[in-house]
């Protein structure tokens, strides 16, 4: 997954990819000087659930759209 990739978990449409530390990319509103403590996996924004961090692929989400930036 890469930053601005929109996903789906559950009921929840509207998620956003915003960091992603195995790639070192981090948008504007999450820098890594406060997520890249984390390591490795991926930070989403849901509407729903808020932000969660996936250290490993989970198989409940669902890729709805690339980022275009």
């Amino acid at each position: 997954m890469r930053v601005g990739d929109r996903v789906a978990l559950g009921d929840d449409r509207d998620g956003i990819v915003v960091a992603s530390m195995d790639t070192g990319e981090y948008d504007a509103t999450h820098p890594e000087t406060q997520w890249g403590y984390l390591k490795k996996g991926v930070m989403i924004e849901f509407l729903r659930y808020g932000l969660v961090h996936f250290e490993e692929p989970d198989e409940d989400l669902i890729l709805i759209a690339r980022s275009t930036i």
